[in-house]
């Protein structure tokens, strides 16, 4: 048994808003019968453009039915734009929490309420079609679903990734293509993440940053190259320019050039400033 919150069970067990509403403003409908999960969302917008009422047609479980229900209770009200922005991790939050195993049920909240919003403002389908790369032909999950699926909820692995939204659940032929897609996405994280964070640093004299860099040099860098007989010397800076020379069994390695780049340029950026280049000093 799954442990449901009381929230989940109240719109389980009493679900707001069941049915079809006649002459709708938008009309989106996802999954299948085949995969086990089904939904149709339809709306009404007011004289505001503003939704008025919203109901819906739900085959599936009791998270299926409790998101369905939250959903249409949530965007009442809203005009298109923000019921556009509304999350999955917003309607399983709504419901005070939904099983890791059962939060493709907010997921697909979501999509219906996307597809009944495209349908009302290009007038196109209300039935969502696969578009793109299908990753998991089991359950008819595209490269871009499970892309956005593991950026918006911070996902890590495959089994979360089945969780919201089944890809992985089937044959599992699929899951080498899902971990590929979570090391690629999960990289794009961290790389925005490093560079909101450097937009967020103060703006260095020349003389902190000199600080800086030497402390950087002395914590993260020196002690690594003296367990290999090495050792690296801070010779110049010039804003963002940084001059240093590799000593002792360093001086003449082979690797030198990737050391400089993959190494001492790396850390300096992460822990000092994200522009800085890092050239060894001529001879």
């Amino acid at each position: 048994m799954w442990d449901y919150s009381d929230k989940v069970m109240d719109h389980f067990r009493n679900p707001r808003n069941v049915g079809v509403i006649p002459d709708p403003d938008g009309v989106g409908e996802v999954g299948s019968l085949a995969c086990g999960d089904a939904l149709k969302l339809t709306f009404k917008l007011d004289a505001n453009g503003r939704i008025a009422d919203a109901k819906f047609q739900t085959f599936g479980c009791a998270s299926a039915i409790a998101s369905s229900s939250a959903l249409t209770e949530m965007i009442k009200g809203m005009t298109l734009d923000a019921a556009a922005k509304v999350t999955n991790q917003e309607i399983a939050d709504y419901l005070g929490g939904l099983p890791e195993q059962k939060m493709h049920c907010s997921v697909m909240g979501r999509e219906a309420l996307e597809a009944a919003i495209e349908n009302h403002r290009t007038g196109g389908r209300a039935k969502r079609i696969l578009e793109g790369k299908v990753v998991c032909h089991c359950f008819g999950v595209t490269e871009e679903e499970i892309e956005r699926v593991v950026r918006e909820n911070r996902l890590t692995t495959v089994e979360q990734v089945t969780n919201y939204c089944k890809a992985g659940g089937g044959c599992g032929k699929c899951k080498p293509d899902i971990e590929a897609i979570i090391a690629r996405v999960r990289l794009e994280l961290e790389k925005r993440t490093a560079s909101a964070a450097a937009a967020l640093r103060p703006k260095l004299t020349n003389l902190q940053r000199i600080k800086l860099i030497e402390e950087t040099l002395e914590r993260e860098i020196r002690p690594a190259l003296r367990k290999d007989g090495g050792d690296i010397e801070l010779i110049d800076v010039s804003g963002s320019s940084v001059q240093v020379a590799l000593r002792g069994m360093c001086t003449h390695c082979q690797s030198a050039k990737v050391t400089l780049k993959d190494v001492v340029e790396a850390r300096l950026r992460e822990y000092v400033e994200a522009g800085i280049v890092v050239e060894e000093a001529p001879e």
